[in-house]
């Protein structure tokens, strides 16, 4: 009885997988796993050549996928994911242009190089500290930097300016007065051309 059971049992899957229908579904099956199981190796090489720039880790990665077979490509997908590098090149990319942005913007706040607190670009003098931050030039009275050797508004050397006043200290000359221009006072601080009180 339990024979007859049996052989009748294995006719009925004979008969089933034997039919056309059941074999096109099981192709299109096997059909549909091959591609997936390319698929992966192919995405394994993308994925890979995005986050590497050595030219042979993408192929180890396809490779990886490939012999994992048809039937075990998706142990070999777990296992790449686990081992990849965990950003791309182009998050690395657009990391390092945010921190050297961050960068410069904190290095273009201008401080006092003597009590290191915040100061505005047109500012002479510190007024915390009063320590000088720029000077005026004398030629054009806009502001340049105390390292400037020239005047980038107007071309005044500075450097021959001083040279040529080291000169005229040297030798005795001195410029003659500008008509309307302010008494020189001495050294004590008081004006020695004053003119005498009436009546005195």
């Amino acid at each position: 009885m339990s024979t007859d059971l049996t052989g009748l049992a294995g006719n009925a899957f004979g008969t089933f997988f034997s039919s056309a229908i059941v074999q096109l579904f099981v192709t299109a099956a096997i059909l549909y796993l091959f591609v997936v199981w390319l698929a992966a190796a192919f995405w394994a090489f993308r994925d890979m050549h995005e986050r590497s720039e050595n030219p042979v880790l993408p192929y180890v990665a396809a490779g990886l996928i490939i012999l994992c077979t048809p039937f075990l490509f998706a142990l070999g997908v777990v296992v790449y994911r686990v081992i990849r590098p965990p950003e791309r090149l182009g998050e690395i990319y657009e990391r390092n242009l945010a921190e050297e942005a961050l960068l410069a913007e904190v290095e273009a706040i201008k401080t006092c190089r003597n009590c290191d607190r915040r100061v505005n670009a047109e500012w002479i003098i510190c007024p915390w500290c009063r320590t000088r931050l720029n000077r005026v030039c004398p030629n054009c009275s806009k502001l340049v930097g105390l390292d400037w050797t020239i005047c980038a508004w107007c071309g005044k050397d500075f450097e021959r300016a001083v040279v040529a006043e080291r000169a005229a200290v040297q030798t005795g000359y001195v410029p003659a007065p500008v008509v309307g221009a302010a008494p020189a006072q001495p050294a004590g601080g008081r004006i020695t051309d004053r003119k005498p009180a009436v009546g005195g």
